[in-house]
């Protein structure tokens, strides 16, 4: 793994809005006159909604002959559309679960329930699991069946599988299908390819970035945090880039949880604070980070914990961090031959913390 997260220092000195929750209860203008959240982009497009299917087609009809609450009173009504694009970034068990809510919904999410059962054989053809063999062809055929079907996973699954073949434009197409559904995978997938293309556009993927941070995807919370720490946000501000790389830190991802402990110890977008960077430096350590083993060491050989500072510092060289070598030398010379027996067996012992990456 990569673990150069910390950005270098200049040399000289240093569609459709996203269906989080439908207001059944509210008025449609509610709705359209909320303001986007996102600071980086205008407001997002109105929903346009369209004549609902006839009650026949639903379990349920509307007590209300306006056509203003219809939606509000009668979710059963939702035109199938509708009801597609709020069900496509679901997940298998989301998807049976809204299947169940009445006759309406069960036949608007039979392309959802089809594209799974594609989606689950893509991921076998890809991996090779299942009782079938490894087949990149069979597994993407089967990614974009689930695709088409409007599955916002086989979406993101078939983008992520173009780019590994080097069909970058076809992987950003559809990478940017599943982001403009609202799928917070799509949108950071998005945001991270749209950095990596020549030339890159670091505006329009700072905004689907920010769109995936806000629905809580740590990895996007990162990159959106490493990004602006680059500057290729709107402007340099160091305290949004420090609120991101904790923010992404609290939800375990351990990439942010060392970049969260530098920002402590130099205070950089956060109030200094050497007991917080040790704090973060420790767990990003346990999570199996080989700088901040190394880090975490050094300081607690510091405090005269020779016995754990030869564990981290050993873990951080197997890891290839070649500067703990000699100084877990000089402190092993230090010790009796039991201790670093015991050492050793420490280390041999030893299983990282789980994360999110």
């Amino acid at each position: 793994m990569n673990q150069k997260t910390w950005p270098a220092t200049k040399s000289s000195s240093d569609g459709l809005r996203r269906f989080t929750a439908f207001p059944f209860i509210r008025k449609q203008t509610h709705l359209q006159n909320r303001p986007s959240e996102n600071p980086f982009s205008d407001h997002s497009k109105k929903i346009n909604t369209t004549t609902p299917p006839s009650s026949s087609n639903s379990c349920c009809s509307s007590s209300s002959s306006s056509n203003q609450y219809c939606y509000n009173q009668d979710f059963s009504q939702l035109p199938y559309d509708i009801i597609l694009k709020i069900a496509a970034r679901f997940s298998l068990s989301n998807v049976r679960a809204s299947s169940l809510v009445c006759r309406s919904w069960c036949e608007a999410l039979r392309p959802l329930r089809e594209s799974m059962v594609f989606l689950r054989w893509g991921k076998r053809f890809k991996h090779g699991r299942g009782g079938v063999k490894r087949n990149l062809s069979k597994a993407l055929d089967s990614f974009l069946k689930g695709a088409a079907r409007g599955s916002t996973l086989a979406m993101v699954d078939a983008g992520l599988l173009y780019w590994e073949l080097g069909k970058r434009e076809e992987g950003i197409s559809l990478y940017r299908k599943a982001a403009e559904l609202g799928d917070p995978a799509g949108q950071c997938n998005l945001g991270i390819s749209l950095l990596q293309v020549n030339p890159m556009d670091p505006k329009e993927a700072v905004k689907w970035l920010y769109k995936a941070s806000v629905s809580g995807h740590v990895r996007a919370q990162y990159q959106l945090a490493l990004t602006l720490h680059k500057g290729h946000g709107p402007k340099r501000n160091l305290q949004e880039t420090a609120k991101w790389y904790l923010r992404a830190a609290e939800g375990g991802y351990v990439r942010a949880m060392y970049n969260t402990a530098l920002c402590y110890s130099v205070g950089e977008g956060l109030m200094q604070s050497h007991e917080l960077s040790r704090k973060w430096m420790k767990r990003a350590a346990d999570r199996g980070h080989s700088k901040a083993q190394l880090e975490n060491g050094l300081s607690l050989y510091s405090d005269g914990d020779r016995m754990q500072a030869v564990v981290y510092l050993e873990l951080a060289a197997r890891a290839g961090e070649a500067a703990a070598h000699p100084v877990k030398n000089v402190i092993l010379q230090q010790m009796s031959t039991f201790s670093r027996d015991h050492a050793m067996l420490l280390v041999n012992s030893w299983r990282s913390l789980p994360s999110s990456h």
